[in-house]
C-alpha cells in the first residue's frame, strides 16, 4: 500500500502545468492535440484542434488565450482549452472570466476538458489546483450535464470552498442509429410523419428534376457553404432573425472552416436542387461514428414540398448510408426535431466563483444583473 502510495506521488510529480497564450505555440499543438483527443472520453467535433484553432482566429474578440497543459515527460496527458474574458458589462459580469474556447455564437456544443484515458481522475485534480491558484471566477458553457471533466473540476473547487452554481441551458436531441436501416429507421417514426415524408418526396420527384448534392471539392464546397447561409438567414429573417450566421466575422469562421472539414473528411455540406436551382441546404459533420447536424436553411418558393423536412430525412439516410451509430441534433428544442428523434441529452452552464470579496462581488453582481433582466422582460 505504501509503495503504491509513493508510486502515486512520484508520477503526479513528475507531472508539469503549463500555459500556452500565443498563436504560434497554439498552432504548434496540433498534431498533439489530435492524438490526445482521440484518446480521451470527451473527443468530439467541437474540441478538435481545427475547430478551435479556428475559431480563435475569427471569434476570440477581445479575449487572451490561456490554454493549460499538463504534460508526463515528453507526452501530452490533458489539456484545457481555455481563455480569459474580459468583463461584459451588459451582461453584470464586472471582472474578467475563465472561459472555454468555443463559447458564444459559434454553437460549440459538448465544450469540455480534454484527457487522456487513465489520467482523467490526476488531470481534474491538478486542474482544479491549478485554477484555484488563479483566484479567477469561471464561466463555462455548453457543457453535458453529469458526464464532463469540466463537472467534476467544479465539484472539486467547491469542495475547496469555491461557490459553484449549475444550471440546466438547453438539451440536445440525438437519434440512436446503430443496427438501423433507412426502412427500418422510418418504420420507428410515427405513421403521419413517416407518410408525409414518404407522400411528399414521391411529389416532388413527380413534378420536378431533383438532384441531391453533396460538396467534395474545394470549389462545391465554397459554393454550397454560401447557399446554407443564404438560405438560413433568407428563412430566418421572416421569423425575426438567427444568431447562426449573422456576423462578418461568423460567416469568415464558417468560410475558413468548411475548407478545414472537408479536407479533414468530415464535412457534410447537402444541397437538394430541384430544377437546378437550390432549394434547400444542409450543413453538418460526420466525425468518427456521429453525424452532427449544425444548420440548415430552404427557399420558401418550395415549402408547399416541405424541403427542409426533405432534407433533414434524406441527410438521416445519408448518415446510415455512412455507417453512422448516432445522428445528434445540437442544442435546441424546435418542434422540427421532435420528429426525428426520441433521446436528449442536457447541456448545462458551470459558474464558478472564489473565495474572498473577488468572488462574492462577482457573484452578487451577475445574480443582481440577471434579476434586473427578468424585471425588465416582465414588464416590457
Amino acid at each position: 500500500m505504501l509503495a503504491a502510495c509513493l508510486h502515486a506521488e512520484i508520477d503526479r510529480a513528475a507531472l508539469v502545468v503549463k500555459t500556452v497564450d500565443n498563436l504560434p505555440s497554439f498552432e504548434s499543438l496540433r498534431n498533439e492535440w489530435v492524438s490526445l483527443l482521440e484518446s480521451s472520453p470527451s473527443d468530439g467535433i467541437f474540441l478538435t484542434w481545427g475547430w478551435l484553432f479556428t475559431w480563435w482566429k475569427h471569434l476570440a474578440e477581445g479575449r487572451r488565450l490561456s490554454i493549460l497543459t499538463i504534460r508526463k515527460g515528453d507526452e501530452l496527458i490533458a489539456l484545457a482549452p481555455l481563455c480569459i474574458a474580459p468583463p461584459e458589462r451588459r451582461r453584470a459580469r464586472f471582472f474578467s472570466s475563465i472561459q472555454f474556447l468555443g463559447a458564444g455564437f459559434s454553437g460549440s456544443d459538448y465544450l469540455d476538458l480534454i484527457a487522456r484515458r487513465g489520467y482523467e481522475e490526476t488531470a481534474e485534480e491538478i486542474l482544479a489546483e491549478h485554477l484555484s491558484r488563479l483566484d479567477r471566477s469561471i464561466e463555462w458553457t455548453q457543457v453535458r450535464c453529469g458526464n464532463s471533466c469540466a463537472g467534476h473540476i467544479a465539484d472539486r473547487l467547491q469542495g475547496r470552498g469555491w461557490r459553484v452554481r449549475k444550471a440546466e441551458t438547453a438539451v440536445c436531441p440525438f437519434i440512436s442509429l446503430a443496427g438501423y436501416t433507412w426502412d427500418s429507421y422510418l418504420a420507428s417514426l410515427g405513421s403521419e410523419h413517416r407518410y408525409n415524408f414518404r407522400r411528399k418526396w414521391r411529389r416532388l420527384n413527380q413534378e420536378h428534376s431533383v438532384r441531391l448534392e453533396r460538396a467534395t471539392t474545394r470549389e462545391e464546397c465554397r459554393e454550397a457553404i454560401e447557399i446554407v447561409m443564404t438560405l438560413h438567414n433568407s428563412r430566418r429573417r421572416e421569423r425575426g432573425g438567427s444568431n447562426a450566421f449573422h456576423t462578418s466575422n461568423l460567416v469568415e469562421f464558417h468560410r475558413e472552416w468548411s475548407g478545414l472539414a472537408l479536407e479533414r473528411g468530415w464535412l457534410r455540406l447537402y444541397v437538394l436542387r430541384v430544377d437546378g436551382a437550390p432549394a434547400a441546404a444542409l450543413y453538418g459533420f460526420l466525425y468518427g461514428a456521429t453525424f452532427y447536424f449544425y444548420q440548415a436553411g430552404f427557399d420558401p418558393a418550395f415549402s408547399r414540398y416541405s424541403v427542409g423536412l426533405l432534407m433533414m430525412g434524406l441527410s438521416i439516410q445519408q448518415a446510415i448510408g455512412e455507417g453512422a451509430d448516432e445522428y445528434d441534433l445540437l442544442h435546441g428544442n424546435e418542434e422540427y426535431k421532435s420528429h426525428w428523434s426520441r433521446e436528449e441529452r442536457k447541456l448545462e452552464r458551470l459558474e464558478i466563483d472564489p473565495l474572498g470579496m473577488r468572488g462574492w462581488l462577482s457573484q452578487s453582481m451577475v445574480e443582481l444583473g440577471r434579476r434586473a433582466n427578468r424585471m425588465i422582460k416582465r414588464f416590457a
